[in-house]
């Protein structure tokens, strides 16, 4: 049995951890309905807020600790609480991990508090650092979604053969809400075309650059489109201006069919984040038929137009380049769409299911 801590399924914003975990879930049901053997999974994670337990949709074994999360997560780092016993294998989705006796495997997205320290508080970036030292100390694999995470802890001091590269999926999206789409653009005051943004609001997804690349791009297209930005609130003062005058929209948090839609119907993604262990957002926008513009990161193949994130008018070129270039834009469809196609949740799941076989076997050897 895997005891699978979805402790960040939890918090206010799951984010992209929580996108991955679900990702995960929905891989290893499609594995179980076409007949592959997938492990008993058991939920872990701390009290529910209310009831019924919104984590029971996932059709699962779950065990809920009577501690809020906030304590849960603190007594854990500080090995005053242990995982339940009784499983196999124990993978913590992310490096809020607890101690266990069974053999641990951690899933590490990416180490960018130490790449850009100063888009995380002091707080945050000492304890990610400390998280990173407990799971090097107790896990028997960290799992990381790209190459470029592996190389970063190699050079943080973990022993390679312990990292293990498996790939996030792109497709988790359901099919696309058009008329929730329409009602909310209609809201919104977007009646025509118009550029899309996607993310947590938060320092590191610089927005702030975005939206000056956007201003100085906005006057050279061939109409004032709108840049819609859509994603929750995460922590600091990041967060877009909201106004005629500049163009940009801020749309909030929307269901996952609504997104869909809107990425079916923009322009193109914008996606300029200064680091990356993955980049989820791009290969969504992809999926749908969508051109991105975006930083370099490790889920987009060739299959973007990249610019420099630190760089406003290198952001803006791009943005205009995207926009208006019909030959470009039809290139980055089709790149788009056979990068997305790469990428399935079910094959991820896979992995992590011969790599829980495997830390098994050798745990029993």
């Amino acid at each position: 049995m895997i005891l699978l801590v979805v402790e960040q399924l939890r918090r206010r914003v799951p984010g992209g951890i929580g996108r991955y975990t679900t990702g995960l879930l929905q891989g290893l049901a499609q594995l179980a309905e076409g007949g592959e053997t997938v492990p008993a999974i058991t939920l872990y994670a701390s009290r529910a807020r209310g009831s019924p337990d919104p984590l029971a949709v996932h059709g699962l074994r779950l065990r809920a600790s009577p501690l809020p999360g906030p304590v849960l997560s603190r007594a854990w780092d500080l090995g005053l609480l242990r995982a339940p016993g009784g499983s196999d294998l124990v993978h913590a989705t992310s490096t809020a991990a607890p101690p266990t006796s069974a053999p641990l495997v951690v899933t590490v997205h990416d180490t960018a508090w130490r790449q850009v320290p100063g888009s995380f508080p002091t707080r945050g970036r000492r304890w990610h650092e400390a998280a990173l030292r407990r799971a090097r100390r107790r896990a028997a694999a960290l799992v990381v979604p790209s190459e470029a995470v592996a190389h970063e802890l190699v050079a943080a001091g973990v022993d390679p053969a312990a990292v293990v590269v498996i790939a996030h999926g792109a497709d988790h999206l359901p099919a696309p809400d058009h008329t929730g789409a329409s009602a909310l653009l209609e809201r919104l005051g977007v009646g025509g075309q118009f550029l899309l943004s996607v993310g947590t609001l938060e320092p590191r997804k610089n927005l702030v650059r975005l939206v000056a690349g956007y201003e100085r791009a906005r006057p050279r297209l061939p109409e004032p489109w709108p840049l819609v930005v859509v994603g929750p609130r995460g922590w600091g003062p990041e967060g877009p201006p909201s106004s005629a005058a500049t163009g940009v929209v801020w749309a909030g948090p929307v269901d996952d069919a609504t997104l869909a839609a809107l990425y079916a119907r923009a322009r193109l993604l914008a996606y300029v984040p200064l680091v990356e262990g993955f980049g989820l957002p791009p290969v969504e926008a992809m999926r749908q038929g969508t051109p991105v513009l975006s930083s370099a990161l490790p889920s987009l193949g060739a299959a973007a137009r990249v610019v420099d994130p630190d760089r406003v008018e290198d952001i803006a070129a791009g943005l205009v380049e995207v926009a208006t270039d019909e030959t470009l834009r039809r290139q980055l469809v089709a790149r788009g769409t056979a990068r997305a196609d790469e990428l399935t949740w079910k094959a991820s799941a896979r992995a992590h299911r011969d790599l829980w076989a495997s830390v098994t076997a050798s745990a029993v050897a």
